[in-house]
């Protein structure tokens, strides 16, 4: 009894949610481009419009809180988690441009309703000084989570001559047996702070959302279009791409809970300064590159420092009223999509005309971003969101 009341906690069930998403969102990550491709005869318009149907739900996920009028965030977490391995497990039965675009939507509002909820429950369940480490250890499961997708994808696929279709059935229907394993696992665990069941955009968080408007812009160009070069300019197979991945998360297995101790030494500031920085030269590389095993090295440090990205949530959790968590969490989501939902479209087309401007662009995002965290506290904390009212304090203190 006391070791099932052990197990059953909040991080716990936080770190399980962890490891189901990435096994089933990994699966119909890695295979995608090869996928769209090979079945339905895709370009670079298609792929763009394919990912901005897909971050339509991100962009809708204020909509969540809503929701929450009728329905507790953990079991919304949950349902959302089926319903992103519904949409997972039905994808390989519809090799057509139309049936493409519906099943990624149908799997997309669940993955992004939960994530959503996911981010409002961290942030209110795990302590401000534990959060960066927890965070940290979150990357570790989910990459664990991956590379135990991207194994099997390897075996089922090259070993063992399966379908598209067969390898995202087995995946989403495993990832459905697991979610409703939790849902009769866990207890439904109380708020700390009741939380608003409102929109709330604050004047006093308007860095946070710029900060997350242009991860959103740079993160969609990262995933969109970086895997999308290597198949189409560089020719890799589905193995290649499963072993890029692979390595991808061997590095954030190993590395990720203490990119979450970094994070809490350094401060949030400088490390979101030391990413901006690294991304800047990235962007510009992956524009001028011409060589398949550089590309590939750019990719896996690309990877490696969007881990770094953590400091923007913990910087929110640090100024942030605990009430206003959950609202937060649906309108930072929906900002994060607003470039993302126009973006995979606008520059697909750029693409055909010439591959490397794409990438510029994101150099540009890159460099909006660093002067962003110019402004980030080194200790911040509520009522204090920027430097200058760090500065001011400073100075009235001596």
């Amino acid at each position: 009894m006391n070791l099932s009341r052990q197990l059953q906690r909040p991080e716990n069930l936080l770190l399980a949610m962890a490891f189901i998403m990435p096994l089933v969102f990994s699966v119909w990550m890695v295979l995608l481009n090869n996928f769209v491709i090979e079945k339905a005869a895709f370009t670079g318009t298609e792929i763009g419009i394919l990912q901005s149907l897909r971050e339509i739900p991100g962009f809708l996920a204020f909509t969540a809180i809503y929701l929450l009028l009728f329905i507790k965030e953990q079991k919304l977490a949950l349902i959302s988690l089926a319903i992103t391995s519904i949409g997972v497990a039905l994808t390989g039965f519809f090799p057509s441009i139309l049936g493409l675009y519906l099943t990624t939507i149908l799997m997309s509002v669940g993955f992004h309703y939960f994530e959503t909820v996911n981010q409002s429950l961290t942030l209110q369940w795990i302590d401000k000084d534990k959060t960066a480490h927890f965070l940290g250890r979150v990357l570790s499961v989910k990459s664990v989570a991956s590379l135990l997708a991207f194994s099997s994808i390897w075996l089922v696929m090259e070993k063992l001559s399966w379908s598209y279709q067969q390898t995202y059935l087995l995946f989403g229907v495993l990832a459905l047996i697991f979610t409703i394993g939790l849902i009769l696992l866990f207890p439904l665990f109380p708020p700390k702070a009741e939380q608003h069941k409102k929109l709330i955009l604050r004047k006093r968080y308007w860095l946070f959302y710029a900060l997350t408007f242009f991860s959103g812009a740079r993160r969609q160009i990262f995933v969109v279009f970086a895997g999308f070069l290597m198949v189409e300019k560089f020719g890799y197979s589905v193995a290649d791409i499963s072993a890029l991945f692979a390595i991808n998360y061997v590095f954030n297995w190993l590395f990720a809970a203490k990119i979450g101790k970094f994070i809490g030494k350094v401060g949030e500031r400088n490390t979101l300064k030391f990413e901006y920085i690294g991304l800047v030269i990235l962007f510009i590389s992956y524009g001028l590159v011409e060589n398949a095993h550089f590309a590939a090295a750019l990719y896996i440090i690309d990877h490696l420092l969007f881990a770094l990205a953590i400091a923007i949530k913990t910087y929110f959790q640090k100024i942030a009223l605990p009430e206003d968590i959950a609202a937060s969490a649906g309108v930072s989501f929906s900002i994060n999509h607003i470039a993302a939902v126009v973006i995979p479209a606008l520059l697909g087309m750029v693409w055909i005309i010439n591959s490397g401007w794409v990438f510029f662009v994101g150099a540009g995002f890159a460099f909006c971003s660093l002067l962003l965290s110019l402004l980030i506290p080194l200790a911040p904390q509520l009522g204090i969101e920027l430097r200058s009212q760090e500065k001011a304090l400073l100075s009235t203190a001596t």
